[in-house]
């Protein structure tokens, strides 16, 4: 066994509003040679993704604040390079929650293996196939208990989780699909690879004077990533009994100033809505259901995607920034 020496990104400020360059560093960390237990894994792919935002603020959340001069944390997929525990051998793939490195070196307790699957990318592992897919499984059917035959409405649909989202409804049965984003290409790729019925450019007018002409009858579930004008808009079209799972609220994540609320939380009331937050860790039992709709419906050739794939570790926070602008389509992934 050898030692070696890690590429690794670190939070060193806490961004006010939008994040820049200088609110990270890079440093080179050395690691000696593996305690009984540790493995070493080289990183294929890093997940860059928005809640990691909220994570940068030093505010009391579902999950503790990025520490100030420590390795960001989140989602990577890696390949076993040493292994001094028998559970791990060289050569196997690993999901872990160690995050913005090249390499790391850790107890093996702390990495999941997963299969590798001819031809597929291991970055799917952090998208379709992984926590991205499944947060919208989770959303569509614990959250919002979607039926066949609901008309749902995504927001940043777009994105790596919309992208799902849209996907695993229709093929739940949902009536109608729409979605919203942020550029005509991407209204495009959603009616015409992801199976939205339809979907509009949330930047060409009001979301709210919008999304009526697209729900003539109403929604049944609402999949917010958004917030903001997005859920007001829904709220406005919500069908009674309708259901909203609040996934995230990325409109908000890079905001100065408090945000006015939607002035038409009494339609909550008015049409007898369940609004539901959720974060994946609630829900990680679901795990191996996901897993295996998953598997089948992808080895079907059911299942699309798209990644946006940036190159070297030390772009991590290029991409981590483009991701927040909505520079996307699909997955943002670091390829390292």
């Amino acid at each position: 066994m050898t030692e070696a020496v890690s590429t690794q990104i670190q939070l060193v400020r806490r961004p006010q509003g939008w994040p820049v360059h200088e609110d990270f560093r890079t440093e080179k960390v050395g690691y000696g040679e593996l305690a009984p237990g540790q493995v070493r894994v080289a990183n294929a792919f890093l997940s860059v993704d928005p809640y990691m935002r909220g994570r940068m603020n030093d505010a009391k959340s579902y999950i503790p604040p990025f520490a100030l001069g420590e390795t960001m944390t989140g989602g990577a997929v890696g390949r076993v390079v040493e292994s001094a525990a028998d559970a791990l051998p060289v050569g196997t793939v690993v999901l872990h929650q160690y995050g913005w490195r090249d390499l790391v070196q850790e107890d093996a307790a702390g990495f999941t293996a997963v299969p590798e699957i001819p031809g597929v990318p291991l970055s799917l592992h952090l998208g379709i196939l992984g926590m991205t897919g499944m947060t919208g499984y989770v959303g569509l059917t614990s959250i919002a208990g979607m039926k066949p035959g609901d008309t749902v409405f995504v927001s940043g649909a777009a994105g790596a989780v919309g992208t799902a989202v849209g996907q695993i409804a229709k093929l739940l049965g949902a009536g109608r699909v729409i979605g919203s984003a942020g550029s005509p290409e991407k209204v495009r790729l959603l009616t015409e690879k992801y199976g939205y019925d339809a979907a509009f450019n949330y930047k060409d007018a009001p979301v709210r004077e919008q999304l009526p002409r697209f729900a003539p009858e109403g929604v049944d579930v609402f999949f917010d990533n958004v917030g903001g004008d997005h859920l007001e808009a829904a709220l406005d079209v919500m069908n009674r009994d309708g259901r909203i799972a609040v996934c995230g609220a990325i409109s908000l994540y890079n905001s100065t100033e408090k945000t006015p609320g939607p002035d038409n939380l009494a339609k909550i009331i008015q049409q007898s809505l369940t609004v539901k937050g959720f974060t994946l860790g609630g829900y990680l039992h679901l795990r191996e259901e996901f897993g295996a709709r998953m598997t089948e419906w992808f080895g079907q050739g059911k299942i699309a995607y798209d990644e946006t794939i940036v190159d070297g570790v030390e772009r991590t926070v290029d991409a981590f920034l483009d991701m927040m602008r909505g520079r996307n389509t699909g997955k943002m992934v670091v390829r390292v």
